[in-house]
């Protein structure tokens, strides 16, 4: 397989990727399977699928996001692929494109004209670990890129040049601040959203960490006309006030709320942090009137400041 593959770019089976379809290769390379009568298969562009992976680059390369992609391409009634090919994909809905669907053809190698094997292998699992009688199934697992086997020379007609496919990845990797390889979110998981419930979501902002909420509007689907405002707030304005937070929840709450008690550095902030991931206390943060409050403890709470 891996030298069928790297060597000969030959297609080994499976459903072809989006934007492609089946086309006769000629007698089968192997005289006793020719003999047969089986034929070999490689990829051809698909006319009506391929013209939308070319557009999906193009839109990535613009700059826009998978979930921009994702809801243009649902708002033009474009079939997704299990809609375009039922047939091969009887285990899906059909209903329409979905993040996860768009990122998968940004990541795949294929729409360079070369064969990739191995992207996806199959292998065998028991089906109970707990009872070997039963015997095992069959899953695919995705394989991490160094794991792929991918053809020396094109094997296909390319749906993206191998330099704008390249270019699509940069666009994915993650961008930290200066002299920093990643980003980091010392409150991811605990705030809360007081408007509408939700865990507010960690989003790098002017080169700092940052949180907000969109209110649902995170994803493919198109948001609500009636939704509030996007609630958002940095860290460097919430860390100084875990102290005061932390004072009121020692003393059982005061009678005052958004009540100033004393502020402390960022850097000093990490073990108050620990203590409420410890104890599963969320914090609250309501942009109506600027306060942090600790989950269950209404009394609770810190003002932190106009300026956002």
């Amino acid at each position: 397989m891996t030298t069928q593959t790297l060597e000969q770019g030959r297609y080994l089976g499976g459903r072809p990727p989006y934007g492609y379809r089946l086309a006769d290769a000629g007698p089968h390379p192997n005289k006793a399977h020719a003999a047969w009568g089986r034929r070999a298969h490689k990829l051809e562009p698909d006319p009506e699928t391929a013209p939308v992976v070319t557009w999906i680059f193009a839109q990535r390369l613009a700059g826009h996001s998978a979930a921009r992609i994702t809801r243009a391409l649902n708002d033009a009634g474009v079939p997704c692929p299990s809609a375009a090919d039922p047939a091969r994909n009887p285990h899906r809905t059909g209903a329409g494109w979905t993040l996860r669907t768009v990122a998968a053809i940004l990541a795949n190698p294929r729409y360079t004209g070369r064969q990739v094997w191995n992207r996806q292998p199959s292998e065998a699992v028991l089906v109970d670990p707990a009872g070997t009688a039963l015997g095992h199934r069959q899953v695919q697992r995705w394989n991490l890129p160094e794991g792929w086997v991918i053809s020396r020379h094109p094997a296909h007609a390319a749906l993206v040049s191998e330099a704008d496919f390249i270019k699509a990845q940069d666009i994915t990797a993650p961008r930290g601040p200066a002299g920093s390889a990643t980003r980091r979110y010392l409150l991811a998981g605990l705030l809360v959203c007081g408007r509408c419930g939700r865990r507010l979501e960690s989003a790098w902002s002017n080169g700092r960490p940052a949180y907000r909420c969109r209110h649902g509007y995170c994803s493919a689907a198109r948001p609500d006309p009636g939704r509030p405002k996007t609630t958002y707030v940095r860290e460097d304005q919430v860390l100084p006030h875990l102290a005061a937070l932390a004072i009121l929840l020692a003393r059982g709450g005061t009678p005052e709320p958004a009540r100033r008690v004393g502020i402390i550095a960022p850097a000093e902030a990490a073990d108050l942090i620990d203590q409420l991931r410890a104890t599963g206390t969320a914090l609250t943060y309501d942009p109506q009137d600027r306060t942090l409050r600790a989950d269950g403890h209404d009394a609770l709470s810190v003002a932190i400041g106009k300026n956002h």
